[in-house]
């Protein structure tokens, strides 16, 4: 028969597990070993943590990568020693945006600003508010932050990012042409000279439009320039397409830089987000949006100087 105290008592045995489910056991089980990855943060990454829990960031970012998501975020599946001096932790729950836990070096620190000054800059269809009211300090301690989530991964990352950026300002500096022919220098022949197997017909060029206005209007610009909104922020600038006019291209050497991005520059890779077909077709968008002529192939072959690896790659050397 149930009486109210046999209520009270079950109620009372329903709390107790609960909570040492809850709040206990997970402490008395907590891992002692860092991972593989885990390093220590800095003074500064700690302060940009500090922002990260004062703005929410929390509330539409996770920091862990389930065994579930692999096949959308393989970098690495998380481990409970990546999180060793975390208190309290930032897993999250809530995938409004992006995982975090492996963001640390995808982007130099220049996309990040422009970034977290808008977030439409760098990707147009963002949901993420701004944050320019953030001062140069609390900017660059932010930055720091969101470049560690990674461990000794990020930091690699980071590292081969570094790498690459005074050799692509350099090349910028000697002008459009001198640029395109050093990224050119970098794609791998096989790619260089690969046609586009897609026509360019009106359902290609208006997947293709509708690609470029998603992701790529506000860095390359309306007339793809390179004068897009973000691009004051950025160094170097985003790439001018119309330079294209008077250089050699072809299809795969468009669909290679957008695929893998160009690491040290703000140019992510989108071999994660675009499948191969909506490449293709943004690579036909922009040829006829902005370079309207034939491909073309140089008439004395540019040496190849090695491929600038992706951001992603998760292994090798700086380069």
């Amino acid at each position: 028969m149930m009486t109210p105290r046999t209520v009270g008592l079950g109620i009372a045995i329903i709390a107790a597990a609960t909570s040492f489910s809850v709040l206990f056991l997970p402490a008395m089980t907590a891992p002692t070993q860092p991972s593989e990855i885990f390093r220590a943060r800095t003074n500064i990454e700690n302060e940009g943590r500090v922002l990260y829990i004062r703005n929410g960031c929390i509330g539409c970012h996770t920091q862990y990568i389930r065994p579930s998501d692999w096949a959308f975020e393989p970098l690495r599946v998380s481990q409970a020693g990546d999180y060793i001096a975390d208190s309290p932790h930032l897993l999250g729950s809530e995938r409004t945006g992006p995982d975090l836990s492996q963001e640390g070096g995808l982007h130099p620190d220049d996309w990040q600003a422009a970034h977290f000054h808008d977030p439409r800059f760098v990707r147009p269809a963002s949901i993420m508010p701004d944050f320019e009211f953030f001062s140069d300090d609390q900017l660059r301690e932010l930055i720091a932050y969101v470049q560690s989530l990674g461990g000794t991964m990020a930091d690699a990352r980071v590292a081969r990012q570094n790498y690459w950026k005074p050799a692509l300002i350099a090349a910028y500096a000697r002008g459009q042409d001198a640029n395109a022919e050093f990224l050119y220098a970098h794609v791998p022949p096989q790619w260089a000279t690969l046609p586009n197997p897609y026509p360019a017909d009106a359902n290609a060029l208006a997947q293709g439009e509708f690609v470029y206005e998603q992701e790529c209007i506000n860095c390359h610009g309306p007339v793809g320039d390179g004068n897009g909104v973000a691009a004051p922020y950025l160094n170097p600038k985003p790439f001018d397409f119309t330079v294209l006019k008077r250089q050699p291209w072809s299809g795969g050497l468009l669909y290679y830089q957008i695929m893998n991005g160009i690491t040290g520059s703000a140019m992510p890779y989108f071999k994660e987000d675009l499948e191969s077909a909506k490449i293709w077709d943004v690579s036909n968008y922009i040829a006829t949006q902005f370079i309207g002529t034939a491909p073309t192939l140089p008439k004395v072959p540019i040496p190849y100087q090695g491929a600038i690896p992706a951001s992603r790659e998760p292994k090798g050397n700086k380069q």
